[in-house]
């Protein structure tokens, strides 16, 4: 209980790890009105999670567990998969900002890299399932998109959390699927979202990193 209530405290939107200062794209496709109800905001971040960033991380982050990880390869692996300047430092930042607590925190020595593969390493003892993980991991990356379309599309609270719980199966299956893959199950293609993310970074006005 004590390795999952840890867990929960580092995916947590009050862990520092500046999630809330990212959007994946979701800004500029907001503005571009692709996404303005929470049918579209459900559709988009389904396909993220099915095709895009959420299946390739949980990859990562299902290799970042095993015992005999290659955190190295497993990090160049994470960055190559980023589609645009702005994603990079998404996952490298928030990375970052996990190793450096964590260690703080628990004395471990974890060097910065992406941010599944610093969760990884962070969690690889716990007792606690991979795929149980690989799950909150997704949970966590799907909470924090649906709160930027709650304020930004914007949405109700209600309307916020009903997308966020109809995603719950979808992220239950990656999961359990993720915990039994291999670096040869990598790929993806959510060309709208790494496309909108490109768009992001050049948006006149953005309040969002990504």
């Amino acid at each position: 209980m004590r390795d999952l209530l840890t867990l929960t405290q580092w995916l947590s939107p009050a862990f520092p790890t500046g999630a809330f200062a990212y959007s994946h794209g979701l800004e500029a496709a907001m503005a571009q009105g692709q996404i303005s109800n929470a049918d579209t905001l459900f559709e988009w971040l389904s396909d993220i999670l099915t095709y895009g960033a959420g299946w390739q991380d949980a990859v990562i982050l299902a290799q970042a567990l095993a015992a005999d990880a290659d955190y190295a390869l497993l990090a160049d692996y994470a960055t190559a998969l980023q589609s645009s300047a702005g994603r990079r430092n998404e996952t490298l930042n928030q990375g970052t900002a996990l190793a450096r607590t964590v260690s703080h925190i628990t004395g471990q020595t974890i060097a910065p890299a992406p941010l599944p593969v610093v969760l990884g390493q962070a969690a690889a003892t716990f007792a606690v399932s991979n795929q149980q993980i690989i799950a909150l991991y997704l949970h966590s990356f799907a909470s924090n998109l649906t709160s930027v379309g709650v304020r930004f599309v914007p949405l109700g609270q209600t309307q916020g959390q009903q997308v966020l719980d109809k995603l719950h199966p979808i992220i239950a299956d990656i999961a359990l699927k993720a915990a039994m893959s291999d670096l040869e199950d990598l790929g993806g293609a959510a060309i709208g979202a790494d496309m909108a993310a490109m768009a992001q970074e050049t948006l006149d006005v953005r309040l969002f990193k990504s």
